[in-house]
C-alpha cells in the first residue's frame, strides 16, 4: 500500500490549487483524478474574479493566467442587469478575467508538474475506511492508498462525501437550461431574447466555427442526459428554426440545485470545492470560491501534517469557509429569481437594476461578486483584521517589494511598518517571515475606503490579517501560537 500524507480526490481547480500549496509547504501529496486526460469537454467555467486572481499572484502566477484572458472591467450581478464597475476599486486586478476552465486548468497542472505533485489519472477514489491514524483510501482499479488525510475535491456528485456520509443540504431544482457547442448551416440570430418561459443565448465560440448556446427548457429537464434533438426541438420553439444546428462537440444541462454540505470535516476527511457546495452557475462564482476554499484548507492542513499546530486549526476552515459559500448559495438563488421573465420579477428586475445603478449598492455589490469584500471574522479590531492584505508597493532595506511577493511560497509574513528591529518573533522565526517596511500611501479596502494606517500586520498564507497592531505588541504572541503553533514546536513528519 501506497503512502502519502495527503490524498486530493479530484484534479479540477480546487483539486490543483490544493496539491500546489501542500506542495509549496513540503507536504507529501497526490491527486487521484478519474480523467485519463486533461483535456476538458463542455463549456464549465468562464472566468476570474478579481480576487481569484490576486490569490494566484499571491503565488507569483497571476500573469500566467492573464495573458491568456480577456479583460471585463466589470461584474455581474444578474447577466441582464447593469453592469457593476470594478475599475476604480483599490486593486491591481480590477477587472474580470473572460478564460475558460480547460486554459485555467493547463496553467494549475503546469504549475503542479514544476512542484512534482503526481496525478493519477483514469482512475477514482471508490471508498475510503479511517481510523485514528489515517484513511485507507480505495481505488477503482483496487488498489489502495494510505493518507493522514484525504480531501474529496470531487465535485456536486462527490463519492467522497456520500462515503464519509455528510448531509447535502438544500433546495432541489425547479429550473433547467440546456447548454451546448455545436456548427449551424444558417447563421443564428446572436446575443440574448426572452419570452414567458426564460432567456436564451447564442454566441459564437473563439474560433468562430461553432456557436455555443443557452436555453431555458420549458419543463425541468433532470430525467435523462440531452441530445441534439432536445436542443433543435427548443431552438424552433423559441426562434422558428434550429438554424440548421449539427455536429455537437457536447451537450449538456444545468439546474438551479442549491445545496451545501453541513459540514466541510469528518475527523481525517474534508471537502472542498463543489463537493461542499452546488449552486446555478449566475455570476461565475463556483470555481473562484473552490480555488479560494483550497487556498483556505492548504496552509492549516500542512501545519496539521507538520505537528506545529494542533486539530483545532482545522475548525477554523469550517468556520470561514462555510458563511462563505452560504452566502454564494443565496445571492445565485437571487440571480435565479431575477432571471425570471413573468410580469412581477420583471418588476422586480427594474427595481434592482435602478438601485445597482446608484454608486453605494454598486460597490457593495460589486466587492461581493469580485471576492474583495471577504471579511472573515476574526473578532474586533482595526477594520483589515481578517480581511485581505492589500497588494502595496513597499519601501524595504533590500529595496521596493510588493506585498504579494512575500507570498510567494505561502509562508506567513509579519510586517513591522514602525521602528525597524521593534519586534520580534524568536519561536516563530523558522515559520513566519519578518520584514521591516515602510509605506507613504494610503491604505484602502474595497467597499469599506481608506482606513487608518496600522503599525504592524501579521498576514497568514492566504493573504488574510490575522493580526494588526500598534507601538505595542499586544496579542501578538497569541496570534502566532493560534494560527502557526506554539513557539519552537515544528515536528516535521511531511
Amino acid at each position: 500500500m501506497r503512502e502519502h500524507a495527503v490524498v486530493i480526490a479530484g484534479g479540477g481547480p480546487t483539486g490543483l490549487m490544493l496539491a500546489c500549496e501542500l506542495a509549496l509547504a513540503g507536504v507529501d501529496v497526490a491527486i487521484v483524478e478519474r480523467r485519463e486526460s486533461p483535456d476538458l469537454i463542455g463549456a464549465r467555467a468562464g472566468g476570474l474574479h478579481a480576487r481569484t486572481i490576486e490569490v494566484f499572484d499571491q503565488r507569483g502566477i497571476g500573469d500566467r493566467f492573464v495573458a491568456l484572458g480577456t479583460r471585463h472591467p466589470a461584474v455581474l450581478f444578474h447577466s441582464h442587469l447593469v453592469p457593476l464597475e470594478i475599475g476604480d476599486f483599490p486593486t491591481r486586478r480590477n477587472f474580470t478575467l473572460g478564460l475558460r476552465q480547460n486554459h485555467i486548468e493547463r496553467v494549475l497542472s503546469e504549475w503542479a508538474g514544476e512542484l512534482a505533485v503526481p496525478i493519477e489519472r483514469g482512475r477514482e477514489v471508490t471508498g475510503f475506511a479511517q481510523d485514528d491514524d489515517g484513511v485507507d483510501v480505495a481505488l477503482s482499479d483496487g488498489q489502495r492508498l494510505r493518507a493522514l488525510y484525504l480531501v474529496g475535491c470531487d465535485g456536486g456528485r462527490s463519492i467522497v462525501r456520500k462515503a464519509a456520509g455528510i448531509e447535502f443540504v438544500g433546495w432541489d431544482p425547479t429550473r433547467s437550461w440546456l447548454i451546448a457547442e455545436a456548427e449551424t448551416s444558417d447563421q443564428p440570430e446572436w446575443g440574448f431574447r426572452q419570452d414567458d418561459a426564460g432567456i436564451y443565448a447564442i454566441g459564437k465560440v473563439e474560433d468562430g466555427e461553432r456557436v455555443r448556446l443557452v436555453l431555458t427548457e420549458r419543463q425541468l429537464g433532470t430525467e435523462r442526459e440531452p441530445t441534439l434533438r432536445d436542443v433543435s426541438e427548443r431552438l424552433v420553439a423559441v426562434y422558428g428554426t434550429d438554424f440548421g444546428i449539427h455536429s455537437p462537440v457536447w451537450i449538456s444541462r444545468f439546474t438551479d440545485m442549491t445545496r451545501q454540505a453541513v459540514t466541510y470535516r469528518k475527523q481525517r476527511v474534508l471537502l472542498a470545492g463543489d463537493a461542499a457546495h452546488v449552486h446555478p452557475p449566475m455570476g461565475g462564482q463556483g470555481l473562484n470560491i473552490g480555488v479560494q476554499d483550497a487556498v483556505n484548507l492548504g496552509w492549516k492542513l500542512a501545519q496539521l501534517v507538520k505537528q506545529t499546530s494542533p486539530d483545532s486549526l482545522l475548525d477554523t476552515y469550517q468556520a470561514e469557509r462555510h458563511p462563505v459559500a452560504a452566502r454564494v448559495l443565496r445571492n445565485t438563488m437571487a440571480h435565479v429569481a431575477l432571471s425570471r421573465t413573468d410580469a412581477r420579477s420583471k418588476a422586480l428586475h427594474e427595481i434592482v437594476s435602478e438601485l445597482l445603478r446608484m454608486d453605494e449598492p454598486r460597490r457593495k455589490f460589486a466587492a461581493m461578486m469580485s471576492g474583495l469584500d471577504l471579511h472573515y471574522d476574526l473578532g474586533d479590531g482595526h477594520p483589515l483584521l481578517g480581511r485581505r492584505m492589500p497588494d502595496l508597493d513597499l519601501v524595504t532595506t533590500n529595496g521596493p517589494l510588493r506585498v504579494f511577493a512575500l507570498l510567494h511560497q505561502a509562508r506567513p509574513v509579519l510586517l513591522n511598518l514602525g521602528e525597524p528591529g521593534s519586534l520580534d518573533i524568536a519561536g516563530w522565526g523558522d515559520r513566519v517571515q519578518l520584514v521591516d517596511a515602510d509605506y507613504a500611501g494610503a491604505w484602502e479596502l474595497p467597499a469599506l475606503g481608506t482606513v487608518a494606517a496600522p503599525g504592524a500586520v501579521l498576514v497568514r498564507p492566504d493573504g488574510y490579517v490575522a493580526w494588526v497592531g500598534d507601538r505595542s505588541r499586544s496579542g501578538l504572541a497569541e496570534a502566532l501560537t493560534k494560527w502557526f503553533g506554539a513557539p519552537g514546536a515544528s515536528r516535521d513528519r511531511a
